[in-house]
């Protein structure tokens, strides 16, 4: 009798994936039962609510109105009548564009300075260490004390921003930078750059440490020009790297409450969708109108995500 075969390799290492796999769950398992109760069960609600005239002060009294919050034509008769909810509402859509300039500006600006930022601190030379943890500081203050930080630096009273910019004759009166529509978004913008900035320094950073040093040690011995090493050699190996960056911004930028609310409070001109939904939820006593706003902003940020992913080709299990 013959005796019996040793497992196959294949098999084998079918068993140790199979094995892999059950002890990732099991380590994703608190995780994910954590992630349920502080974030799915309120998505949750809040999607329930979006669809019941529910107010703040009464939420048990709620009642199902299907898609009202959201559109709502009410005919008056005679060929007339008035759209109502959250598409109709101007004040929304301003705040959506509001949120899509202010996202995409910041984060454009970001990355080219993060990558900018990323390559002087790669780079060898004395006191790196100390250079690179005083780049951090910024985004470790809290974003509400940067933001009051920089209200008071663009005062158009007693504001150091201003006192620099007529000195230097860059502009001839003081400006009320948070004030102005003009100018709201614009000091918006700065503060979310010298903030955020850093951040994606970091990220950028750690994809440059990724790159063997032996590429470029083959391009200087073939005399290649440094631009062309940057733009033929770095720029494709770091590009996961600036992805990820880039999309770990945007959904921040897109869901963006702290830094607009402190720094240029009840401005129609900097107002974003989750000020816009918050007004609503706290404020206005409008508790199902701003669930609806509240909705309506994870599905854009879902559905942005989404598209920049498919666009990117970025695969999410395992880099580019």
């Amino acid at each position: 009798m013959p005796a019996p075969s040793a497992p196959s390799a294949p098999a084998g290492r079918s068993a140790l994936t199979r094995q892999r796999r059950r002890a990732a769950w099991l380590f994703l398992l608190p995780m994910l039962l954590v992630l349920a109760l502080v974030a799915a069960w309120p998505l949750f609600q809040t999607i329930q609510f979006s669809f019941t005239n529910a107010r703040l002060s009464d939420l048990e009294g709620a009642q199902f109105v299907g898609f009202a919050n959201y559109y709502e034509w009410v005919d008056y008769g005679g060929g007339e009548g008035e759209a109502f909810g959250l598409l109709a509402d101007p004040i929304w859509w301003q705040a959506v564009w509001n949120t899509v300039r202010y996202a995409i500006i910041s984060v454009s600006i970001e990355t080219v300075l993060g990558l900018i930022f990323a390559l002087v601190l790669n780079a060898e030379f004395k006191g790196r260490a100390l250079v690179r943890a005083a780049v951090l500081i910024p985004w470790a203050i809290p974003t509400i004390v940067s933001a009051k930080m920089w209200a008071w630096m663009m005062n158009d009273q007693f504001g150091i921003l201003n006192d620099m910019l007529v000195k230097l004759g860059l502009i001839s009166a003081p400006i009320a930078w948070t004030a102005s529509p003009d100018t709201a978004m614009i000091a918006v913008i700065i503060v979310d750059v010298w903030k955020t900035t850093p951040f994606m320094a970091l990220l950028i950073l750690a994809g440059l440490q990724m790159v063997p040093g032996d590429v470029y040690e083959a391009a200087k011995i073939d005399g290649v020009n440094p631009v062309k090493v940057f733009f033929k050699v770095t720029l494709p190996l770091i590009r996961p790297a600036i992805l990820v960056a880039v999309i770990f911004r945007a959904l921040d930028a897109l869901r963006v409450f702290d830094l607009i609310y402190v720094l240029t409070p009840n401005n129609p001109q900097t107002k974003t969708m989750s000020v816009y939904a918050q007004e609503n939820l706290f404020q206005f006593d409008n508790f199902a109108q701003g669930s609806a706003a509240s909705t309506m902003l994870f599905l854009v940020i879902a559905m942005i995500t989404l598209l920049y992913i498919k666009t990117a080709r970025l695969n999410l299990a395992g880099g580019q």
